[in-house]
């Protein structure tokens, strides 16, 4: 509902802005250096600036030059991902036809969003899930770490796939700034005039002061334009301090309960009450396990039936269930239909181990496929397919490797296993689906970065204000919906506590481990691209939001009402105008 309310705006914008390029190709010579962006934009200090080498330049030029600017200057050239976009945008069809191009680019934005999504919720995290369940960790240090892992993949991935490129690290920057507003803005204020709620103090409080901290040290290393590898250590070393005190402070509280349980029994001298306080804990668990066993019952065979082998296979490969198509609405069957073909590819590569199933999802030939598919697939999606073509000693390819050591793999394991009971390794499988998972996600970060990197030089917009719109936008609006579905359901302190607490893992994992990568790759410290006053609008539009949320709420004794959603709700309208005023110059120093 927000969105349609932003994005419309937005788009508007962008026309605007194209209308305006597209009216100084007329104005200005092809080889006058004047750029549609505003001046505040600045190249890496370790950089000579050289204004003959941007490809922000492009547009400047004529229609029928730009295709042989982009081939012949360096800065176009896009070593990540597997496409590139600019070359699309000027060369793949006609100068007048530039309209529909970057029409059929934003499309597939949309299906990338679509990968990005599936991969993380049908497939990162339920063998993330598993993972923690075979570790036997646990609710508390679970949420903390491979949770939060899952839920913020897209973020964390995207973020590391635009630190790669020293001129998309500012995109990296304005998507998890501007995913942390939208969440603690809008997703907050949604949430608070859904269900107005009394809040947790201590959770609340501590997720605010650690974020607020995180959000400081970031706005440091953006001021100096510079960080190193101890002072990202630093960085990332936060977030397990987090960790300790969430881990510490759930052992504080449970401890507390019990003792005032335990008072409680002493001064009731009654043995029922004990036998009656144990079956009140079992209740819930026996009961809804009872419930849902006669529901499953209730859709089973009454003779013994057991599906052949290629009737599990197919069985496995169908996304859609019967009994949810026909309670589903028709908006919901329409965007099914378009995500069954993506759902069904990734079906055939990534496994899924769901240790709530009785057999653990085990799906036997469609696992012994995932042993033949996942690994030829990581080769050749790994870092947008650089290890596709490589030769072992120049003769052998690295993928038909992968594909025999599968095939044999396979093989034993269709051999010696059956079509109903899961292998005691079964849930190695779930490592192999985090893997695999983890690299499609890469990838598509990857494509989501080139991709809004091209949409930031054709429509002459900084890569920090395409982050903080459509990249955090994209990223988040899953995190919108089903936090507000959770709150519906009754339950606002989760969904409050996933707003900040999420947040807190992209932002450190984010900017750190991003850092980090782009540290191995050159053996030397980060340098942060400035996108001036944009920037800092951004972080201090987020900081503002955080102070005003730790000061406001606790004047309110913890109770977010619909007004305070209201409140929020305005506070993000009026910090995006103020960003986009900022970014097409009118507002500036």
């Amino acid at each position: 509902m927000y969105l349609s309310v932003f994005l419309p705006l937005f788009v508007a914008v962008l026309c605007s802005q194209w209308v305006t390029s597209g009216s100084q190709d007329l104005r200005n010579p092809p080889d006058v250096g004047i750029t549609g962006r505003s001046s505040t934009t600045t190249l890496l200090t370790t950089m000579p600036k050289n204004s003959n080498d941007e490809c922000d330049l492009v547009m400047n030029r004529s229609a029928a030059a730009r295709c042989a600017f982009v081939k012949n200057t360096p800065d176009c050239d896009m070593e990540d991902g597997f496409i590139n976009y600019l070359d699309v945008a000027f060369c793949l069809l006609p100068p007048n036809l530039t309209p529909l191009t970057i029409t059929l680019c934003i499309i597939w934005l949309f299906v990338l969003f679509f990968i990005l999504g599936l991969s993380a919720s049908k497939f990162f995290c339920p063998n993330l899930s598993a993972i923690s369940s075979s570790l036997h960790l646990t609710h508390n240090v679970a949420g903390v770490t491979f949770l939060a892992l899952g839920n913020g993949a897209p973020d964390i991935f995207s973020a590391m796939a635009a630190f790669s490129r020293p001129h998309t690290a500012g995109m990296a920057v304005g998507a998890l700034f501007g995913a942390g507003i939208f969440v603690t803005t809008v997703v907050a204020g949604s949430v608070a005039m859904v269900k107005p709620f009394a809040m947790a103090s201590r959770p609340f409080l501590r997720d605010v002061i650690f974020y607020m901290v995180a959000v400081f040290w970031t706005f440091l290393m953006l001021y100096r334009g510079t960080t190193t590898l101890a002072e990202t250590m630093g960085y990332l070393g936060l977030y397990i301090v987090y960790v300790a005190i969430v881990i510490i402070s759930a052992f504080i509280y449970n401890r507390q309960k019990n003792s005032l349980n335990a008072s409680v029994q002493n001064v009731s001298h009654e043995p029922e009450f004990h036998s009656s306080d144990s079956s009140d804990d079992e209740v819930p668990c026996l009961t809804g396990g009872t419930i849902h066993q006669e529901y499953e019952s209730e859709y089973r065979p009454l003779l013994p039936y057991s599906e052949s082998t290629s009737q599990i296979l197919l069985s496995s490969l169908n996304p859609v269930e019967s009994r949810k198509w026909r309670r589903k609405p028709w908006s919901w069957r329409v965007l099914k239909i378009l995500k069954t073909p993506l759902e069904v590819l990734l079906l055939l590569c990534v496994p899924v181990v769901d240790p709530d199933k009785e057999d653990k999802n085990w799906r036997r030939p469609l696992n012994c496929l995932h042993l033949i598919s996942a690994p030829v697939v990581s080769v050749l999606v790994f870092q947008s397919g650089e290890y596709g073509d490589y030769m072992i000693q120049g003769q052998f390819p690295l993928w038909l490797l992968m594909l025999l050591l599968g095939l044999f793999v396979a093989a034993i394991v269709f051999c010696t296993t059956t079509n109903d009971c899961p292998p005691k390794y079964h849930s190695l499988f779930a490592l192999l689906g985090f893997v695999v998972s983890a690299v499609v996600i890469s990838a598509a970060a990857s494509e989501v970065v080139s991709l809004l990197h091209m949409l930031g030089v054709v429509l002459s917009l900084s890569n920090t204000v395409l982050g903080l719109t459509l990249l955090a936008w994209g990223n988040s609006i899953g995190d919108c919906f089903s936090d507000i579905t959770i709150a519906r359901q009754g339950y606002p302190r989760m969904a409050i506590s996933a707003c900040f607490g999420g947040i807190i893992f992209n932002m450190l994992f984010g900017v750190g481990l991003g850092c980090v990568v782009q540290m191995v790759k050159t053996q030397s410290d980060v340098q942060f691209e400035s996108e001036g006053l944009l920037t800092w609008v951004l972080a201090g539009s987020l900081g503002l939001s955080l102070v005003l949320s730790f000061i406001v709420v606790p004047l309110q004794q913890f109770h977010l009402g619909r007004t305070y959603g209201i409140f929020l709700l305005i506070f993000y309208a009026v910090f995006l105008v103020i960003a986009l005023l900022t970014e097409f110059g009118t507002i500036h120093t």
